[in-house]
């Protein structure tokens, strides 16, 4: 009988095993915005301002996304150096980007700039939804016209960059 709890207690044991990474996945499938893009990651640092908060979000992969926020929006989510929290950022935020072939750094008043691989074009009548995955895994949407899109080249396979303001990212955390 000793014999067979040991055999349950390792059958068990091995169901069980990345069970809190599938717990984390179940609490943010949970998450129903109208944002496109919902994006993972730590805080990784946190610059804090008599009234806005700059938030540092590191993905998976090692993008980071910037975050202003009031200090109060700061402190009411508990955000810290290491607290896991989600990004939103609306695909009609995104303004996609592709590098010249000097592949000089781009120059532009969007703390954002995230690099990836162009995933799916989906085109509609006037617009076209653009995919793209960054290293780690994630994906990020954007909404563009389709003559923005043929101008680009976006196809799938192409090198992109996302680029969004630091203001127009929205913060949050499980509760």
């Amino acid at each position: 009988m000793e014999r067979e709890h040991r055999r349950f207690l390792e059958r068990a044991g091995a169901a069980i095993e990345g069970f809190a990474t599938d717990w984390d996945l179940i609490g943010r499938i949970g998450v129903k915005t109208s944002a496109r893009n919902q994006l993972y990651g730590t805080v990784s640092h946190i610059t804090r301002g008599s009234i806005n908060d700059e938030v540092s979000l590191t993905l998976p992969g090692g993008h980071t996304i910037v975050a202003v926020l009031t200090h109060e929006s700061t402190e009411a989510l508990g955000l810290a150096v290491g607290t896991a929290a989600f990004a939103l950022i609306k695909a009609s935020w995104v303004v996609l980007l592709v590098e010249d072939t000097s592949g000089a750094p781009l120059k532009l008043s969007a703390r954002n700039q995230l690099r990836g691989v162009v995933q799916s074009v989906k085109r509609g009548a006037v617009n076209a939804e653009v995919s793209f995955a960054l290293d780690g895994g994630a994906v990020v949407t954007a909404v563009v016209t389709n003559q923005s899109a043929d101008s680009l080249g976006l196809a799938v396979g192409a090198s992109t960059v996302a680029a969004f303001k630091a203001s127009s990212v929205i913060l949050g955390v499980k509760d």
